[in-house]
């Protein structure tokens, strides 16, 4: 017997049937499929090195995550692990990364059925009439009944998997914003560090020229009560030596605030460094040459870029799940229950109640506001293609700055150095003409305590120095161990 000899209510009762097998093995997935971030930067990609990097500083190998180990300070790299275990920051941006892949395992429970289990025991007390009865008395009964219940929205048209392909993707983002907090961490630890260290040899300078100045003060003042000079030398030194005792005041202060901000970076009270940073030590000094790779490496390692690629990847599936929301949608609900009037009625198979319920549902008319969220999403999408195009600029802006600095930082170095050396062949030759007696002791002072202000000018670029580095380090993303697919290309 062929369909076609059925009777009209039996092929009915099978189209009904084979409807939502159908519909299932039709589903299909609406919206447009992520082909990955856009070039931001064609050139810069393309191009074999940075613009503003100095050949005889910087080398194209690619760079080590663990960059602050080549300024070969022992404690420096102890204050970076140490905080990239126990920062705040981190900590943050650990926990929304648990934030995120809860809100992705979440999405994903969408796919399959739910199921739940209940009982019910209730007392029902009714007039008798109710039930047919005319004597004016009540009726009264119990009803056990212990149910199982069951859900499932077939996902038809992708909605269900876009939003999931989102999550993950700003689970994704998440990742990446750790790796950010890392990178920041971390130069800013070293920065931090360098400036305490400047601040610590500006001390001990300055301890050297308030001693001078209170030699400069006694002959000064010497030669005044002698009458052989007058009061105006004896006013200058004067004040040479209050300058000198302010900075000495400012240089300590700066010095315990920055050891404090570099307890705080590493997760513990102000006062805990105290004694490991007591002692003085130099500023520490970028290695001999820098390695920096090429534009096309930054692309790819940059934290940020990385987060900002996934939010657009986020977007874009974004507008598949409210494409979704436009098409019907199938529910499957299904409802098993087994009971009676007394206990022993749970356990009577021919109590099973059962009851199976599909539901095709399609919002025909809504007045545009689901071509509304459409619209919405696709300037999401917008904005953060952009935005992503905006981070990949800036990102080689802050590279090719950084090495442009590093070049004029590494040049006034080397020239504070030549000054230094000036001045300490000045101070040496003066202190032998006043050892032999062709000049006062005042000069010699004098010449000794311009080498000291040379050495601080030294301290000061020094500083500016490494700040350029880490700057450097920085903008190529440094900091962070997991490598991130290419520029252009998805992640997965």
């Amino acid at each position: 017997m062929t369909d076609t000899n059925l009777p009209r209510a039996r092929r009915a009762a099978l189209v009904t049937a084979l409807l939502p097998a159908l519909m299932l093995g039709g589903c299909m997935t609406v919206g447009p499929d992520y082909r990955g971030a856009p070039v931001g930067a064609p050139a810069a990609a393309a191009r074999g090195g940075f613009l503003r990097a100095d050949a005889q500083a910087t080398s194209p190998v690619a760079p080590a995550p663990r960059w602050w180990e080549s300024l070969a300070d022992p404690v420096l790299s102890g204050l970076i692990d140490e905080a990239l275990a126990s920062s705040p920051d981190i900590a943050i941006a650990s926990a929304r990364i648990t934030q995120a892949r809860a809100g992705l395992a979440a999405q994903k429970t969408a796919l399959v059925p739910t199921f739940n289990v209940s009982g019910v025991a209730p007392y029902i007390n009714l007039p008798a009439n109710l039930l047919g009865g005319s004597d004016g008395g009540r009726t009264e009964t119990n009803i056990y009944s212990p149910a199982l219940d069951a859900s499932w929205e077939a996902d038809l048209f992708g909605g269900t998997r876009r939003k999931v392909e989102a999550a993950s993707a700003r689970a994704e983002a998440a990742d990446a914003g750790l790796a950010d907090a890392r990178v920041a961490l971390s130069a800013e630890i070293a920065r931090t560090y360098a400036a305490l260290r400047a601040r610590q040899s500006s001390s001990t300078l300055l301890d050297r020229q308030a001693a001078i100045d209170t030699q400069l003060a006694t002959l000064a003042e010497q030669r005044f009560n002698a009458g052989t000079a007058p009061e105006q030398p004896l006013d200058q030194i004067r004040a040479q030596q209050a300058q000198t005792a302010a900075d000495q005041a400012k240089a300590k202060a700066e010095a315990q605030v920055l050891t404090d901000q570099l307890a705080v970076l590493t997760g513990k009270e102000p006062g805990a460094l105290d004694s490991l940073l007591a002692s003085p030590a130099p500023v520490p000094l970028p290695p001999a040459q820098v390695a920096i790779g090429d534009p096309a490496t930054v692309l790819r390692q940059r934290p940020d870029i990385r987060r900002a690629e996934r939010s657009l990847a986020a977007a874009n599936a974004d507008i598949g799940a409210k494409m979704a929301d436009r098409f019907p949608k199938l529910t499957f609900t299904g409802f098993l229950g087994i009971g009676g009037s007394s206990l022993g009625d749970i356990f009577d198979p021919a109590s099973i109640i059962g009851l199976a319920l599909p539901q095709l549902k399609w919002n025909l008319f809504d007045a545009g506001r689901s071509a509304a969220q459409v619209r919405n999403a696709r300037g999401a999408y917008a904005e953060a293609e952009a935005q992503y195009r905006k981070v990949v600029l800036g990102a080689l802006q802050d590279a090719e700055g950084s090495l442009s600095r590093f070049g004029g930082m590494r040049i006034a170095y080397a020239r504070a150095l030549d000054s230094q050396n000036a001045a300490a062949r000045s101070a040496t030759l003066q202190q032998a003409r006043a050892q032999g007696g062709t000049i006062g002791r005042s000069d010699s002072l004098a010449a000794e305590r311009q080498q000291i202000q040379a050495s601080l000018a030294v301290v000061s670029a020094q500083t500016d120095f490494t700040n350029a580095f880490i700057a450097i380090e920085k903008a190529l993303g440094l900091g962070w161990e997991t490598p991130a697919a290419p520029e252009g290309q998805p992640r997965k």
